[in-house]
């Protein structure tokens, strides 16, 4: 039986690019671990985007730098493993397989932070330009 998106996930998605949204409602019909929407996970105000750069949980500043999150063109997800969310590397992997498979199918260009090189961020997915 495939999973689906719970209340809170989809709350989190309000103000995310549709291109994007219809990669994760195909990603979580062919995902083998369950995903949701991290807190601060989809679009974020300049104040919630410097409070995770202070916190050092992000690389953009969101005023000099900003991020893909403030413009609804990311979207930060988190594996759900055992009733609670799990951020560890084997199921972001699996997780993240299956986003980018359903990008595929859909023609739709993504990128993944794990494929980044200088701060690896597993759980981070945005629309290339």
């Amino acid at each position: 039986m495939p999973f689906s998106f719970g209340k809170t996930s989809r709350e989190r998605m309000a103000g995310i690019h549709p291109d994007l949204i219809k990669v994760l409602e195909l990603a979580i019909i062919i995902t083998k671990v369950d995903f949701s929407i991290s807190q601060y996970g989809g679009l974020r105000t300049e104040q919630e985007q410097l409070k995770l750069f202070v916190g050092g949980k992000s690389k953009a500043d969101g005023r000099v730098n900003k991020s893909y999150h403030q413009t609804g063109r990311a979207i930060d997800v988190c594996a759900y493993v055992n009733g609670k969310a799990d951020w560890s590397q084997p199921h972001m992997t699996m997780v993240a397989c299956a986003i980018l498979q359903a990008a595929s199918q859909l023609g739709v260009k993504l990128s993944w932070g794990g494929h980044f090189v200088n701060f690896i961020d597993m759980p981070h997915f945005q629309l290339e330009d």
